[in-house]
């Protein structure tokens, strides 16, 4: 019957593949990682450059450290919903 097959795959010798997130060796990660961080730095001070705050009362885009800094972080944390480091 139907019913019966319903939780099985039509080919079993094919199993479904999960990409993400894909294992590193440390290395590896360390270096996407720290690339990911820096693209996240520039992004923050491209934001601070090009749209910024006029006013100077805005708390992370009037001062490019800051925006460099919170850039920074989120370019560290975005990866690991890509990349997973090898255990």
């Amino acid at each position: 019957m139907e019913t019966e097959n319903m939780g099985k795959q039509s080919n079993p010798g094919q199993e479904k593949k999960n990409f993400l997130p894909r294992h590193l060796s440390r290395g590896k990660y360390l270096l996407f990682i720290g690339v990911f961080a820096f693209v996240g730095a520039a992004g923050g001070y491209l934001y601070y450059a090009l749209i910024g705050c006029n006013t100077g009362s805005c708390a992370i885009t009037s001062n490019p450290y800051m925006s460099i800094a919170w850039g920074g972080l989120l370019g560290y944390l975005l990866p690991d919903f890509f990349v997973k480091e090898k255990k």
